[in-house]
């Protein structure tokens, strides 16, 4: 694309934006400024280096793809995680062990569950101390 025939598209989004003004159904619509910022954009960049538009040299539609890509991966990445995890959930409720189960065993092979009263770790309470238990020791 060259020069004038950026100009020219600038000119006809200018026409069509100004066409649209009294549409209310358009009145939210962010294409019309977004398409009339970008063909300036591109106007402003062919009159500074003068010579023919490529998509593939310009940076910004560059970074554009890049960080529609990286968003996708990203999406992609969550929607594994999200089929990982059901499958694990399918694998615990198909093998007869529902979660809660699960995440006992789990604690137990951690030694965090105790077996009984007394088996737990000993919590000292703020108001009671070996002397001031309210017991004689005589």
């Amino acid at each position: 694309m060259t020069a004038t025939e950026a100009a020219a598209a600038l000119e006809e989004a200018e026409l069509q934006r100004h066409m649209d003004r009294d549409r209310e159904d358009l009145a939210d619509d962010e294409r019309g400024p977004a398409e009339l910022a970008e063909w300036a954009r591109i106007v402003q960049l062919l009159a500074t280096t003068g010579g023919v538009y490529d998509p593939e040299a310009d940076a910004v539609v560059q970074d554009e793809l890049a960080a529609e890509a990286e968003a996708r991966a990203a999406a992609e990445a969550e929607d594994l995680d999200l089929q990982m995890e059901m499958e694990r959930q399918e694998q615990l409720h198909a093998g007869g062990l529902p979660e809660r189960a699960h995440m006992l065993a789990v604690l137990e092979e951690a030694g965090l569950l105790g077996h009984g009263p007394g088996t737990g770790p000993k919590v000292r309470s703020c108001c009671t101390s070996p002397r001031t238990s309210g017991r004689s020791t005589t």
